[in-house]
């Protein structure tokens, strides 16, 4: 493996450039076909940089360089935000990348996907530690059997669903097919952001890696950790083993350990996140420090939607703890396992006994979403322009938390 991360220190340009170089020569990276797939702009990293550095080595040494965005199910970006995503301009474009194609993944377009694989149910009943026993079809975006290489370049993460982002998630859900998305979303739901986010080697991680076997086209990650906006580290090799590493640095990097637990807590969702549907991060990773009884305010004006591709099956169904609907499965059924997911995600932990739901906290929106809608949807509201900020900083030991960037670093109690 190619790379190193670095915990007082950031990775230099010279340094990447090098290790690209590197792992052109090691990885046989010439006169090829090479797909590159690459996050949306809901996840932080130096893109532009690496997007530069690749047209420059990669683009001059290969036949063909292109990049694909996973975006899972997400929406699909412009022109003009594609072009933002990786730092250039349209003039730039069409005067020195226009050999360069880029395209949104097309989650939606059921002709758009090529069957590769099958876990079968006594597989994946010992991948789920016997949570699931059912066949689960893989699918994968068909343009990527439509080049000789595929380079995986994208940030690491603590991850609700997933533990750690990175590595093979990019593929699955990142150009992958639904029906395995809300399979292996429900089974992170299942198991709980809590006990999921932040831990390296779980069940998900597994069926993920495990339908990643499936593709035959060579593989290669550039798993990037990104600390204070900045490249901490950078690890190219074999999609798990790159990953590994960057979840081992992201373990040192994107946790932080309080002494105590909350009663109040106020996180700022960036305004990468637009919609409740990724500002849905900010519970996932403050969960864990609120204390039973507790309150999370989810604060971002910018938050006019739930979800452009989901919002309707959120407004039908609601936000609501896992056992509201593992009791009552059948109630369901018509919506994607992956909006369960999102609910309860969203939702945290609590109980669903004798038909009365009991949540552990409570979840209140202070964003461009109407109260009428939070109370639809079985969340609670306050009025943005009411928070002030002042009220919350530097009053840890009253019991209340102010995160002023909340969603990608995950907070814990210290064990002891």
């Amino acid at each position: 493996m190619i790379g190193a991360g670095y915990l007082n220190r950031f990775v230099s340009e010279e340094e990447v450039r090098e290790w690209t170089g590197q792992a052109m020569d090691d990885y046989h990276l010439k006169d090829k076909r090479i797909l590159t797939i690459i996050p949306d702009a809901t996840r932080t990293c130096p893109l532009p940089m690496l997007f530069k550095i690749f047209s420059e080595l990669l683009g001059a040494s290969n036949k063909k360089l292109d990049f694909l965005i996973a975006l899972g199910t997400h929406p699909p970006l412009s022109q003009e935000a594609i072009f933002k995503l990786v730092g250039i301009t349209p003039s730039e474009y069409s005067q020195k990348y226009s050999q360069h194609q880029f395209f949104n993944h097309r989650w939606d377009d059921s002709e758009n996907f090529r069957l590769i694989g099958r876990i079968y149910a006594h597989e994946l009943e010992k991948l789920t530690e016997g949570l699931f026993k059912q066949d689960v079809n893989i699918r994968i975006n068909h343009q990527v059997y439509l080049y000789d290489q595929v380079i995986v370049l994208g940030p690491t993460f603590p991850h609700e669903v997933v533990g750690f982002s990175g590595g093979n998630k990019y593929f699955f859900p990142g150009v992958g097919e639904a029906e395995f998305l809300n399979f292996f979303h429900w089974l992170g739901a299942v198991i709980t952001n809590y006990n999921v986010i932040g831990t390296k080697y779980n069940p998900v991680r597994k069926v993920v890696d495990r339908a990643a076997q499936f593709i035959t086209v060579p593989k290669l990650c550039f798993d990037m950790v990104v600390y204070q906006k900045k490249l901490a580290g950078l690890f190219i090799g074999q999609p798990e083993e790159a990953w590994s590493a960057g979840a081992d640095l992201s373990n040192q990097l994107h946790i932080i350990y309080k002494a105590r637990s909350f009663k109040k807590v106020l996180g700022v969702a960036p305004e990468m996140y637009d919609e409740m549907w990724v500002a849905g991060k900010v519970m996932y990773k403050l969960e864990p420090v609120i204390e039973e009884g507790g309150e999370l305010i989810i604060y971002g004006p910018h938050i006019k939607k739930i979800s452009i591709t989901h919002g309707m099956h959120i407004e039908r169904i609601g936000y609501h703890v896992r056992d509201y609907f593992l009791k009552q499965m059948d109630r369901f059924k018509d919506i994607p396992l992956g909006v369960l997911a999102h609910s309860t995600h969203v939702r945290g932990r609590g109980k669903f006994e004798n038909g009365r739901e009991v949540p552990r906290i409570r979840v209140t929106l202070a964003t461009g979403l109407s109260e009428e809608l939070c109370k639809k949807v079985n969340l609670g509201y306050t009025d943005y322009k009411q928070v002030k900020f002042e009220n919350f900083q530097n009053k840890e030991e009253e019991g209340t938390l102010f995160v002023p960037s909340a969603g990608e670093i995950l907070y814990r109690i210290k064990a002891g």
